[in-house]
Parts: structure tokens; sequence; C-alpha cells
């Protein structure tokens, strides 16, 4: 599959978000988090502003982003749109809970509810966005039990080391929030490299022969002569492919810079704390940041459309 930047953007940028928005809910709901307005803004700013951005990039893959709008109103049967829906209904809990927080300095009772409302909102999108590629048979290596999971782990990881590094800037350092950074890391690398394992063991669920239904013979089935002379968009969009090796090569990119280096530096974090502490979580949000972006474009970069198979595709 063509790996669109918006859809990338969108991805991580609003996984993150999210992620940043249900941990806030969390520790302030277990009383790990001080109703400070200064903490409240920069936290609430970034996270939702991270799921605005990531929300409006998602548009600009779509032939005609002034309809996005018609997207809300397949929620019974779309997971784009039941996706959308849960992405505005998360905006309403989570602007009364940054009220509370910051101009009442209250997250208790109500204003928690809220918060839990909110993060339960996030949770649902998150799961809608990870539904909408494992829910297309077409695409072997998204309909499976692992893309949503991993959608989970990714959001999770990339707010947790947001938050982490966003409560060192302010003062504000929990033991709780970088441990728990440290294990949802440590989780979300388990569950990648589960998700790569999978897509690598797995045979193929097409070929020529199953997608023709011409497989009775002894002779394999070959395509005899292409159906165009140049270029479609069906071949742009769901033809891309990627050389093992260099997919190999943006693996271990990947694995280093999204989860063992952000993984090392909050570890060094916690043992450390104080201004070395500061940069090490600081210094961790750029890296996860790119290993994300890198294993997302791999995502759509390794998938494999069964359409193919009639432009050439021996498997799909």
């Amino acid at each position: 599959m063509h790996p669109a930047l918006s859809v990338i953007l969108f991805t991580t940028a609003s996984g993150a978000g999210y992620g940043l928005l249900i941990l806030l809910a969390v520790f302030a709901a277990l009383g790990l988090l001080p109703a400070y307005p200064g903490f409240g803004v920069a936290a609430f700013g970034i996270a939702l502003g991270l799921v605005s951005f990531g929300l409006a990039a998602s548009t600009f893959h779509l032939g005609h982003p002034e309809r996005a709008w018609r997207a809300f109103s397949q929620w019974r049967s779309s997971w784009l749109s039941r996706e959308g829906v849960a992405s505005v209904a998360t905006y309403l809990p989570a602007l009364g809970f940054a009220f509370g927080w910051v101009w009442l300095g209250e997250q208790r009772g109500g204003w928690a509810a809220l918060g839990l409302l909110a993060a339960l909102s996030a949770l649902a999108t998150l799961v809608c966005t990870g539904m909408i590629y494992a829910s297309l048979p077409t695409i072997q290596r998204w309909h499976n039990g692992w893309v949503v999971p991993n959608y989970l782990a990714l959001g999770g990881m990339s707010g947790a080391v947001l938050l982490d590094c966003l409560t060192r800037l302010f003062g504000l350092p929990s033991p709780a929030i970088g441990t728990v950074t440290v294990v949802l890391i440590a989780l979300a690398a388990v569950l990648k490299l589960g998700y790569w394992r999978h897509i690598d063991t797995t045979a193929a669920a097409s070929t020529p022969a199953t997608a023709t239904g011409l497989g009775g013979g002894t002779a394999p089935v070959r395509l005899l002569e292409a159906p165009h002379t140049e270029d479609n968009y069906l071949m742009r969009e769901m033809g891309f492919r990627i050389a093992r090796k260099h997919a190999a090569k943006l693996r271990r990119i990947a694995l280093a810079a999204g989860f063992a280096a952000p993984f090392a530096l909050i570890l060094l974090a916690l043992l450390l704390g104080g201004v070395p502490g500061v940069i090490a979580s600081t210094l961790a949000v750029p890296v996860v940041a790119l290993g994300v972006v890198i294993e997302r474009w791999l995502f759509f970069a390794e998938a494999r459309h069964t359409v193919m198979l009639y432009y050439g595709a021996t498997a799909a």
C-alpha cells in the first residue's frame, strides 16, 4: 500500500494525543497529578492540539476533503464513520475536564468523571482507528488480531512519554508515571515484534489461482499480459512495494528509535532524576516520534492488497 503522509501524520499525532488524554484522566483520578493550572494548560493544549492536527491531516487523504462531514452518517456500518463520531464526542468531556482543571483547579468528583468519560471516548476512537484497517479482509497483513492492540499500545506509549516529560519540566516528577511509561514502551515493543513475526510467518491468503478460481489444474496460474500499458490509480495506491532488505533495515531503525532508545531514556530519567532526568525524558519525545513515524510508514508499505494479484503479484 502507498504510505500517504497525511494518514501517517494522523495515526501518529492523534494516537499520541489520545494516549496523553487517557493518561491525564487516569492519573488525575488516582490523585497522582496535582491540578496546577499551568501544567493543565500545557498538557491539554498538547493533547487536544495533537488530536486536532491529526484529524485535520486525515482529511487531506480524501478526494474531496470538503465532504468529510458526510462520513459521520455511516456509523452503523463504517469503522471510519465510527471513528469520526467517537473523535468528535471526545472533545466535549475533554474540554469540560480541562475547564475544571485549568480554571477551577478541580479534578475530583464530577470533574474526574468527565475525565474518565473523555478517556473512554479516546480509547474508543483508537479502537475504531485500528478497526478501519483490521476489518479489511482484502489486506491480509491488516486483517488480524495484532493491529488493534498495536494501535492502542503505540498511542499509550507515545502519550506516556509526553506525560513523563511534561511532569518533569513542571517539577512534578512521579515514579509511578515513569514506571508506567517504561512498562507501556516494553509492551508496545512486544506487540510490534509479535505483529512483524505474524506477517512474516503467515502464509498468503490469496494467490492468482484462488483469485481467479483456476487452481484446479497442474500448471501454476500466472499473468499472461499486463492489463494496462501504464500505471493507474490502483497500481499507484495498492501496488507500492518495498524491498525486503530495506524493510528489515527500517524495522531495526523503528525498534531502536521507537522502543529501545525511549525505554533507556525514561529508565535513565527514573534512576537519575533532577536535571539529568529532565534532559533524558525530553530527548525521548522526538526520538519516539521518529520511531513511530517510521513504524507507521512500514505498516502501510508492507501491506499487500489482493487486487494486485490481477496486476502480476504472486501472493497477497
